[in-house]
C-alpha cells in the first residue's frame, strides 16, 4: 500500500488522471504525476517527455528522478532503464492490461500492483511502440 509519494505514469496525448497510458514508457508524450498523501490522491500534474536518442534510456530516468518520483507504472520497459530506475530508488510496477490511468493508480495505492520482474522487460533496440 502506498500512503505517501509521487507516482509517474507514461501517458499519451495530454495525460492526466482520466487519460490513457502509453504502451512503452520511453516514447510517451507526457508523464502524468500523481501525488499521494495519506493514501489519497492529492494532486495531479503532467510534464512533457524529453526526446532521447537511441541508447539515451537514462534521459527519462533522470527526468523522473529530478521530479522526486517514488513509483512508476509501466506496460513495458527495457532492462537498461529498469536498472536505471532501480539505481535512483524508483520502484517500477507492471500492468500491461488496462490503458486507463485512474484504475492502475488506485490499484497501486491499494497495494494491488506488483513490481516488474526481470523476465517481464522488453527487448531493447530500435522498435517503436
Amino acid at each position: 500500500m502506498m500512503k505517501n509519494g509521487r507516482i509517474a505514469i507514461p501517458s499519451v496525448g495530454s495525460g492526466g488522471l482520466d487519460g490513457q497510458r502509453a504502451g512503452h514508457f520511453g516514447h510517451c508524450d507526457v508523464f502524468t504525476f500523481v501525488d499521494v498523501e495519506d493514501g489519497k490522491i492529492k494532486q495531479v500534474l503532467t510534464i512533457q517527455n524529453q526526446e532521447h536518442v537511441q541508447g539515451g534510456c537514462m534521459v527519462p530516468v533522470n527526468l523522473l528522478a529530478g521530479h522526486k518520483v517514488n513509483a512508476l507504472i509501466v506496460g513495458g520497459i527495457g532492462m537498461r532503464p529498469l536498472m536505471g530506475f532501480k539505481q535512483v530508488g524508483i520502484d517500477v510496477y507492471h500492468d500491461s492490461e488496462r490503458m486507463d490511468i485512474r484504475p492502475v493508480v488506485e490499484d497501486l495505492i491499494a497495494g494491488k500492483l506488483t513490481l516488474i520482474a526481470d523476465d517481464q522487460v522488453c527487448g531493447g533496440g530500435a522498435q517503436r511502440a
